[in-house]
């Protein structure tokens, strides 16, 4: 069975890179990384430049494990404590500060979308405040001009199961809400599919090629890089 890796993997390398001798192989198999990654980073050629993270102070590794490793290049270093998962607390959801900027096009796409979606609703699935949700609905936001409906998915604001859930449960309230009509039924005559019903399917077949598609273009270019760089390595070995 496999050990664990570190908690934060690229932040522990870049910590044993700068403040150990062992060697790029053993740093790579401890973190979980190829060993190209870890040979850019000493190289300073990575492209995110990472805080260290020392691996000793969280309990992962000891002095005395890093100076078997040190001792002895063909030693594999043992996880020592492992590192414990963290459990999303009640509380705002928590949004990198990088995918800030994309909350009012999610939003703005739910608006679009899914109409049936209330504020507090939009709020907790995006993280945002009521105010600004209010904003972007009235068209009265700052940045307005700016704003394009975006699946809140694909952005990576939340994921397809919290949004399909919203909807499902927007679509229940709605559906209890609206008083109960006597309907005949007509069995010679065709079963006719509601129009909104139809527009949910056909949004989310969309929305599911378009991460796939996302999926798919990320993996390309990532097995495209590996190669550069693979090249690179024996062309510097040439």
């Amino acid at each position: 069975m496999a050990q664990p890796t570190p908690l934060m993997p690229h932040a522990t390398a870049s910590w044993l890179v700068d403040n150990t001798a062992l060697s790029f192989e053993q740093i790579s198999e401890f973190c979980g990384l190829h060993i190209l990654e870890v040979q850019a980073m000493a190289d300073d050629l990575a492209s995110s430049k990472y805080t260290g993270r020392d691996p000793v102070h969280s309990g992962e590794l000891t002095h005395e494990e890093i100076e078997r490793g040190q001792n002895d290049t063909e030693y594999r270093l043992k996880m020592q404590k492992a590192p414990v998962d963290v459990s999303r607390t009640k509380g705002p959801r928590y949004t990198p500060v990088s995918k800030r900027q994309d909350k009012p096009d999610g939003i703005a796409w739910i608006i679009r979308n899914h109409p049936e979606i209330s504020d507090a609703q939009i709020g907790k699935l995006i993280g945002t405040t009521r105010n600004t949700i209010q904003a972007i609905r009235e068209r009265s936001h700052w940045n307005i001009s700016n704003i394009t409906p975006k699946d809140p998915v694909t952005l990576g604001l939340c994921s397809q199961r919290e949004l399909d859930a919203a909807v499902a449960r927007a679509a229940k309230k709605a559906a209890a809400g609206q008083p109960v009509e006597e309907v005949v039924v007509d069995e010679n005559a065709p079963v006719r599919r509601d129009d909104r019903e139809v527009l949910i399917e056909e949004l989310k077949a969309e929305r599911t090629a378009s991460v796939a598609a996302a999926a798919r273009a990320a993996q390309e270019a990532e097995a495209e890089a590996w190669l550069e760089a693979k090249r690179a390595a024996e062309a510097g070995e040439g």
